[in-house]
């Protein structure tokens, strides 16, 4: 069997605190429709087992109940339960299900004892649900202790496909992620490239895999996400039936939120780790995709970290990747973006009123600046 991701996030450090005897239900939206599926967890960030129970998926019928007649239950090597060791991962069995393109979908599992929430993924714009105590993995209605916006473990739905299937993995940072956009509505810029793949080319032809992490770096780690270079084989080789890869990284490395003076970016140095990015994916027989760095000037999300300096510094590192042979292709986010009028800084209607991030409207036109030949 081949397999390609659905849908994808990248595990991440979180401090939450622990959960005791209760039940998750994780809601995401997939992209490609498949017959047969499978459903990672990770306990990449974990400092002991993770023990997890009575693990299904199904369909989404509104926020917090499901359809249960598309109830599959999950088997670890035939068993409904499974330990994973610290920083491991694990795959379920392969089950029938009518997984239609564009989903919305619930994994619900049970976690016995108590357990570190260690591993997930911050900042999901999802709202997803921890039970009261007790197992309530079989429940329609999962009765609810609290909400959070954050995805726990569970980090791949996988489709069974052909040979010909795509599988288009986003490398990239919160613009990724697409941090202040509206909880719950997908508006993330690889969810509308999803939605464009599936209207142009149909049902099958390509899996998007959102492995953005906020705050993340070309070149440094932040205390919520390994760099990228660091994180490139877990989170973009070793996606399933990956193809193309487009990277969007460099604005933090840029900001420098750290504020540590011997991080400070230079333009051949986050170049040169931008080389790097295509030269593992050709390697791996994946094609490579580059974005242009977008402008931040006036952000006011965090003050003071856009100077001049930095600014020529993006500029170098934009025209190396408009000229670049590098990667594959080029994907011009910052001219659709931009104000022509003050270049350093995005156009208000693509604003989200942080100068930093895109709005809902900015996100969605970002998916619809790429090129679908692309992917060809």
């Amino acid at each position: 069997m081949r397999f390609t991701g659905t849908w994808t996030t990248a595990p991440q450090p979180l401090d939450e605190p622990p959960f005791g005897d209760c039940t998750l239900r994780m809601n995401v939206r997939t992209s490609i429709a498949g017959k047969k599926l499978r459903v990672r967890f990770s306990n990449a960030h974990g400092d002991g087992p993770l023990h997890i129970a009575n693990s299904n998926i199904a369909l989404r019928e509104g926020e917090m109940r499901i359809d249960v007649s598309s109830r599959r239950m999950l088997t670890f090597g035939g068993e409904k339960h499974v330990r994973i060791a610290p920083g491991a991962l694990v795959v379920s069995d392969p089950v029938d299900f009518d997984l239609h393109a564009l989903a919305d979908v619930a994994i619900t599992y049970y976690l016995p004892g108590t357990v570190d929430a260690s591993t997930g993924h911050g900042g999901a714009r999802q709202t997803n649900y921890i039970s009261t105590k007790g197992n309530h993995a079989l429940a329609t209605d999962l009765p609810i202790a609290r909400s959070i916006d954050s995805w726990f473990f569970v980090t791949c739905i996988e489709v069974e496909s052909s040979p010909a299937t795509r599988g288009i993995v986003t490398l990239g940072d919160s613009l990724t992620d697409a941090n202040i956009s509206t909880p719950n509505a997908n508006c993330r810029w690889p969810d509308q490239l999803a939605r464009r793949l599936v209207a142009a080319k149909g049902s099958q032809f390509g899996g998007v895999m959102n492995q953005g992490i906020g705050g993340n770096r070309i070149l440094h780690d932040n205390p919520n996400a390994y760099s990228g270079q660091r994180r490139f084989d877990r989170d973009v080789i070793a996606q399933p039936g990956v193809t193309h890869l487009i990277v969007l990284l460099g604005t933090n490395d840029l900001r420098n939120r750290r504020g540590n003076a011997s991080e400070e970016a230079n333009a051949s140095d986050m170049i040169a780790g931008l080389k790097q990015f295509s030269e593992r994916a050709r390697a791996a027989g994946i094609k490579a995709i580059i974005g242009t760095l977008m402008p931040y000037e006036n952000e006011i999300f965090v003050p003071g970290c856009w100077t001049p300096a930095r600014e020529t510094v993006r500029l170098v590192v934009n025209e190396w990747i408009r000229g670049n042979t590098a990667f594959d292709s080029v994907i011009d986010f910052e001219q659709a973006l931009r104000d022509r009028d003050n270049p350093s800084r995005l156009l208000p209607v693509w604003d989200c009123g942080d100068h930093l991030h895109p709005s809902d409207a900015g996100y969605n036109h970002m998916g619809d600046c790429i090129d679908l030949g692309l992917f060809d």
